[in-house]
């Protein structure tokens, strides 16, 4: 499996930064996990190959990217567009961003082969196939409903939390999975805005730290989803700890499990 968290943001060379402002993640080219830069970080090549995309929740900074997406292949698609979410976020999508005032509503829409976008509801902890995938959605602890993700290609297995704080069900049903190859955990603020953090439902390195200590495999963590302003010092704060090794997942890279 290999898996690219996309870029957000580019310096005054056209170079990707480590900062990143969107949640984006590209698995074997064909499917994404959510949406925040989808459409500013793919050619139009890659845009003809993502054929599903899979939603954790309804924040900004994950589907931010998915109205342009849609348009930009509105012409082209042959067939819908596979949007997998929960039903709270479809429902959010259809009331607050495709609702002909922010979008246009995709749903109501047709090209000449037909209907653009076809919304997959998830039920959590039932597994579902996205292309050539498996997966399993798991309820995480936000400020709105949201899912982290168990996928399997046959091959490997690896974890999302999405975003998240403390959470208990997420590591419950991973540390039933054998053979996990990677687990990639949020880290959004530094040890200084711990309140913050727990007031918007995020994690810090400490926060994070407690976390894994409910992680039964001894396999490869990655921190993800830093807020830009504070990258550099969620990343020293994470280089500090001595429990585990935590490496920061890097921006436009290809990772293969």
């Amino acid at each position: 499996m290999k898996i690219r968290l996309l870029p957000t943001t580019i310096d005054q060379r056209g170079v990707a930064t480590t900062q990143q402002h969107f949640s984006c993640f590209l698995i074997d080219e064909n499917v994404a996990i959510d949406a925040g830069s989808l459409a500013t970080a793919t050619s139009r090549h890659q845009k003809k190959l993502i054929k599903d995309i899979v939603l954790t929740h309804a924040h900004l900074d994950h589907i931010a990217g998915l109205p342009i997406f849609i348009d930009d292949l509105f012409v082209t698609l042959s067939e819908p567009l596979r949007v997998h979410a929960l039903d709270e976020t479809i429902k959010t999508l259809e009331e607050h961003i495709f609702n002909w005032k922010i979008y246009p509503r995709f749903s109501e829409l047709r090209n000449k082969y037909g209907r653009i976008i076809d919304y997959r509801p998830l039920e959590p902890e039932i597994e579902f196939s996205v292309s050539h995938l498996d997966m399993i959605a798991i309820e995480v602890n936000h400020k709105v409903p949201s899912i982290g993700l168990l996928i399997n290609d046959g091959k490997s297995k690896i974890a999302i939390t999405g975003d998240t704080t403390t959470t208990e069900r997420f590591w419950q049903i991973i540390n039933t999975n054998q053979d996990l190859s990677a687990v990639l955990i949020e880290c959004a603020f530094p040890n200084e805005l711990y309140e913050i953090a727990e007031n918007s439902y995020h994690l810090t390195p400490q926060t994070l730290t407690k976390e894994l200590k409910k992680l039964k495999h001894d396999c490869p963590v990655y921190a993800i989803n830093l807020k830009p302003m504070y990258h550099e010092i969620i990343t020293e704060e994470l280089r500090q700890i001595k429990d585990r090794h935590i490496e920061v997942l890097e921006i436009g890279r290809d990772y293969e499990f």
